[in-house]
């Protein structure tokens, strides 16, 4: 099965709506669950 790739335009969004929810103090389980990635997935976990 094929992954699903995400535009560089869709990666912005969700990059600045991340930004926007740790701002107003969600944790990065609670952002990455809203957006639908993986805390492995996010640049914000520090992995």
């Amino acid at each position: 099965m094929k992954k699903k790739r995400h535009s560089a335009e869709q990666i912005i969004r969700k990059l600045r709506e991340a930004d926007g929810m740790l701002s107003a103090g969600k944790t990065i389980a609670e952002l990455c669950q809203q957006l639908a990635i993986s805390e492995q997935t996010s640049p914000l976990s520090g992995a």
